[in-house]
């Protein structure tokens, strides 16, 4: 009997029940065992068997899940935390340096307001002074110029040994290469030596703003590298004082104590040749020629040239 009752519950209708309803299943079975009449003591423990509800199913996973949530690792936060610190660091840095680029442009800006009013000053001067002497019949003589821009005109043929050198001394080592040169006893009898090779005179205010911000290349590490910004010049010439472009105009055109410095500073100027080429680079100037002294005459060669 026992078997026949086993075989009536454990039949495939049963089963397929069981499989088809999953819910019910033990319901099912228990079902089957009563409609049958044989229920044996091993059966009874179906009956203590409860079966949780939904809403009881649902509450037992989400805390099943919440223990089972993956805790973050202690190498994953110490990232967080480092980047986090790089981050807050880089942001001050910034702050900071923001705040000094505003007070480098406000004392930018204050040296060339004072640089103006002092180029101003001394043409008005000039002009005073001028007037002076022509009102009392006399004749102005300006002072002796300071600085001279010297330009190569000829090339490395049937050059002299002596004149070879204090061209490389002057840095002019190619044709239409420009330097700014400082008068002075010693560097006008270098010109003499090297005149027939060379044209020179005495720049104004605006050739030399011109020719430093067109064609003006920094040297830095023996490498030729345009002057893009003010940090470039402040790199090399902070300690001189020297902190921008218009520091560096200054600088050269009144001839000041860094002087060396500051045309150091600065590559040899190539220039092209000039609208409607050369006259004749074997002749002086004075004579319809090229090479020699132009005096004022050099600013128009030099707008021609650049």
């Amino acid at each position: 009997m026992v078997m026949r009752t086993l075989r009536s519950i454990f039949s495939r209708n049963n089963i397929s029940t069981a499989i088809y309803r999953p819910r019910n299943s033990i319901v099912v079975l228990y079902r089957r065992a009563i409609w049958c009449g044989r229920i044996y003591p091993w059966l009874t423990r179906v009956r203590k068997v409860s079966l949780p509800s939904g809403r009881m199913a649902e509450e037992k996973k989400e805390t099943t899940a919440a223990k089972k949530l993956p805790a973050v690792p202690e190498s994953v936060l110490k990232r967080i935390r480092r980047r986090e610190s790089v981050k807050a660091a880089r942001l001050q840095t910034s702050i900071k340096q923001r705040a000094n680029r505003y007070k480098k442009r406000k004392v930018i800006f204050k040296r060339a307001e004072n640089y103006v009013k002092e180029y101003r000053t001394k043409e008005r001067d000039e002009i005073r002074l001028i007037r002076q002497a022509k009102n009392r019949g006399n004749y102005y003589i300006p002072g002796e110029a300071r600085l001279a821009f010297v330009i190569r005109i000829r090339g490395v043929n049937q050059v002299a040994p002596k004149v070879r050198k204090v061209l490389q001394l002057f840095r002019l080592k190619q044709i239409n290469n420009g330097v700014f040169v400082k008068l002075n006893k010693a560097t006008i009898n270098m010109l003499r030596i090297v005149e027939p090779y060379i044209t020179w005179g005495y720049p104004n205010l605006k050739s030399v703003r011109e020719l430093i911000y067109k064609r003006g290349f920094a040297k830095v590490n023996r490498q030729r590298i345009p002057i893009t910004s003010n940090s470039i010049i402040e790199k090399k010439l902070g300690r001189s004082g020297i902190i921008c472009m218009e520091d560096l105009i200054h600088e050269i055109f009144t001839v000041g104590p860094k002087f060396k410095y500051a045309s150091n500073f600065l590559w040899p100027f190539k220039l092209n040749t000039p609208n409607g080429g050369w006259r004749k680079k074997t002749n002086h100037y004075v004579e319809g020629g090229d090479f020699g002294n132009r005096e004022d005459k050099v600013n128009e060669l030099l707008r021609r040239m650049v």
